[in-house]
């Protein structure tokens, strides 16, 4: 940013002085940015995750605003500015309007340092994956701060169990991330993906058996950490109650609402920069890259292809596995998640010891890491296809984005028993005679 200051104010001839508040003036550009990116992403999301669950449940989906509905997260959200901001009456005010700030903070600063491309991040610190982890720890703050603040004993029971889960899978998530920080040697994000290649076998996925595990640790925690099914306990069914914000309505829901679907695109984003080389293209080195618009675009169009690629898996999770009991989750991350977590780093680190980097041996492993990740992928295609076979069903990617039949209304079929639509079938029938 001070480099990029330097150069406009010593193009148009202004003090040193110009410089600082250029500097600020670009840093608060770079925010609305990232935050936009951010809640377009969020939003989309919202009509990718109707699209997804229409198609599971055999029904469209929203289709109507905009072409294939993509506009109806937009619809949405005028909608709930438009609705009527309530605060209950003996809840703790101040708080109850901060807690959405909060979690929306935690979420949105994230995007932040995440490298949509060579040349295309908002800040690459050196320490870019622990600002990363510790920028997210302010949902705990958000989530907590909205249960007490709403003086409800749900939502109350809501945040505090929201806020155990996020606390407890934040560290199998730190920990499989370690594992990669381990091999690369650097915490910077850029760095990271520039340690990398474009081909599979040169992926951190697929560096070791012990790294293909940590991916799958780190899967499962970040999504219990989203608090997404199967992991969605806050959102207690045997309560009929929607959790730390129950009593939350119009825009400060929204804020909720916008935080869990950009935590979404947010673990998958991580996981392209970390697990999945990022924006690296095949045969093309960073230097060529860095030399060429057209590969840097060619690069960002491979990191969000990777990125929306496991918000998918995300939300087809939701609808394709039931809830665990809280207890069992819990069992999961203690008793499951962590000691794997730490197994695959001391493995790693052994590993980093015994084998050289870049040797025959060195090699083969990653090789034949990736035929066994290849297998699994078949395998689980092979299943997949299968079911759908087994229940008769026409599987086209292309039945999720239609658009379905349309009709006019017609008050004849189309009626309610009272109200407006009643009185126009009568006015018709008094014409008719």
């Amino acid at each position: 940013m001070e480099a990029l200051a330097n150069e406009i104010t010593d193009w148009l001839g202004w003090s040193p002085f110009w410089s600082q508040i250029t500097v600020a003036v670009l840093i608060l550009v770079a925010a609305v940015v990232v935050f936009l990116v951010a809640l377009v992403f969020a939003g989309l999301l919202t009509w990718a995750e109707r699209r997804v669950s229409g198609r599971a449940q055999s029904r469209v989906g929203p289709n109507r605003v905009g072409p294939l509905g993509l506009l109806q997260w937009v619809a949405d959200g005028v909608k709930l500015l438009l609705k009527e901001d309530l605060i209950p009456t003996d809840a703790d005010r101040p708080l109850f309007r901060l807690a959405p700030y909060a979690v929306m903070i935690g979420v949105f600063a994230a995007f932040a340092t995440i490298p949509f491309g060579q040349l295309l991040i908002a800040a690459d610190l050196n320490v870019g994956l622990i600002y990363l982890l510790a920028i997210t720890s302010l949902a705990v703050i958000g989530v907590l701060m909205s249960g007490w603040a709403s003086n409800n004993k749900w939502s109350l029971l809501g945040g505090i169990r929201a806020a155990a889960q996020i606390v407890s899978y934040e560290i199998p998530v730190a920990l499989s991330v370690l594992v990669i920080v381990l091999l690369a040697g650097s915490l910077s994000m850029q760095e990271i993906i520039a340690r990398q290649g474009g081909w599979p076998w040169e992926w951190y996925i697929f560096h070791n058996p012990f790294t293909l595990i940590a991916f799958f640790t780190y899967f499962i925690a970040a999504v219990a950490e989203g608090n997404r099914i199967p992991f969605d306990l806050p959102e207690a069914e045997s309560e009929l109650v929607a959790g730390y914000n129950t009593e939350y309505s119009g825009i400060r829901f929204a804020g909720f609402f916008l935080g869990e679907f950009a935590n979404i695109y947010l673990m998958s984003a991580i996981a392209t920069t970390v697990f999945f080389g990022g924006w690296q293209v095949p045969m093309i080195t960073a230097a060529e890259q860095a030399a060429s618009w057209s590969w840097q675009i060619l690069g960002l169009v491979i990191f969000l292809a990777k990125a929306w690629v496991g918000s998918f898996v995300v939300l087809w999770m939701r609808w394709t596995l039931p809830r665990m009991r809280v207890d069992r989750m819990m069992g999961l991350c203690y008793r499951y998640l962590i000691p794997i977590s730490f197994a695959c780093l001391f493995a790693v680190a052994v590993y980093k010891l015994v084998i050289p980097d870049g040797s025959l041996i060195d090699l083969l492993i990653h090789l034949g890491t990736t035929g066994i990740g290849g297998l699994l992928f078949l395998i689980f295609w092979w299943r997949v296809f299968h079911h759908v076979r087994s229940v008769g069903d026409k599987f086209s990617v292309f039945q999720v984005l239609q658009r379905g039949d349309k009709f006019e209304f017609d008050p004849e079929w189309q009626v309610r028993r009272y109200g407006a639509h009643r009185k126009v079938r009568e006015k018709r029938a008094k014409e008719a005679r």
